[in-house]
């Protein structure tokens, strides 16, 4: 009797699902136009300056000339990229770029999460939103101007100096830089970052939490039992795509803090491609450089999400 029902209902099913794609494809078919409203301009601005700028990889593999242009130039190779990996400047460049993304993926990751479930035990809606807009704030304030802000706060005549009653310019230092640099950046965006855990941790199961207490679980069990299990796909995802970025820094920051001084410790990838594309019109080296730093954290994404999936029994990314 089982035998002759498994089929029937397995037809059933695909039947359900044949009609619903064909539903579907009449429904998009008679309104095109709204399809194409909504779906041609963002695919427009993702082809024109994400897909079409890709082409420029070219110039490094040439010796560009601007004249000549991108299909024209002279084409050397790895001449570029054989000059970067033989430069004094290679090991010290990636090692510091290298630094201070660790150090912010290993401070910046736990920290929203953190946030996010100090906010889920507040019970108060209303003292609750107060303390995400404080926290949410710092992320709408420009780089630029926060750089500016540690610059005066450490500063000889600064607040921190004169709460300490020392004279000690922290921006001359480069084994100050890294901390000032990771630092900043956990205070400015783990607010932010943390929403996304706290939209998870809204879902969790009241009943588990409830359930837990009746056990009598005090609050670090009902974290570690119930919210943390709760947000660990979205952790997962976040990890994974914090770990495929770790050579992504942007050069913003650390240009607008850097010094003659802290240079050792501040010069990294991407202000060196910077400086030697824009500064020094060198195109065809800066761009080698750049394609160096993409190619390691294409890597780097491969590596991290091979590993989370199998630690996580498949889940990945």
């Amino acid at each position: 009797m089982t035998k002759s029902i498994l089929p029937n209902a397995n037809e059933s099913e695909t039947n359900k699902k044949k009609s619903k794609m064909h539903s579907n494809l009449k429904y998009i078919k008679k309104n095109y136009q709204l399809y194409l409203f909504f779906t041609l301009p963002p695919l427009l601005l993702l082809i024109i300056f994400k897909y079409i700028p890709m082409g420029g990889v070219l110039i490094a593999f040439e010796d560009y000339s601007a004249i000549l242009g991108v299909f024209n130039s002279q084409w050397v190779g790895l001449k570029h990229f054989e000059r970067f990996l033989a430069s004094p400047d290679f090991m010290n460049l990636l090692m510091n770029t290298l630094k201070v993304s660790l150090y912010g993926l290993l401070w910046g990751f736990p920290v929203p999460i953190i946030l996010a479930l100090l906010l889920a035990r507040i019970k108060s809606e209303g003292i609750r939103k107060k303390i995400q807009l404080i926290m949410y704030a710092p992320n709408f304030i420009s780089v630029i101007v926060i750089s500016g802000m540690i610059i005066i706060f450490l500063s000889p005549i600064g607040p921190v100096n004169h709460i300490f009653g020392t004279a000690t310019n922290f921006m001359t230092m480069p084994g100050a830089f890294r901390t000032i640099y990771v630092a900043s950046g956990v205070w400015q965006g783990a607010g932010w970052a943390s929403i996304i855990y706290t939209a998870a941790l809204s879902n969790a199961s009241q009943e588990l939490t409830e359930a837990a207490v009746i056990d009598g679980a005090n609050i670090f069990q009902q974290i570690l039992n119930v919210d943390l299990p709760a947000i660990k796909p979205i952790m997962v995802i976040q990890f994974i795509l914090s770990a495929g970025n770790i050579m992504s820094v942007g050069f913003e920051k650390a240009l607008a803090l850097q010094t003659d001084l802290n240079l050792p410790a501040s010069e990294i990838l991407p202000t060196y491609v910077y400086k030697m594309g824009l500064l020094n019109g060198d195109y065809s080296f800066s761009t080698a450089v750049g394609l160096f730093n993409s190619v390691i954290n294409i890597v780097l994404l491969i590596v991290v999400n091979s590993i989370v999936k199998k630690l996580n029994e498949g889940e990945g990314i």
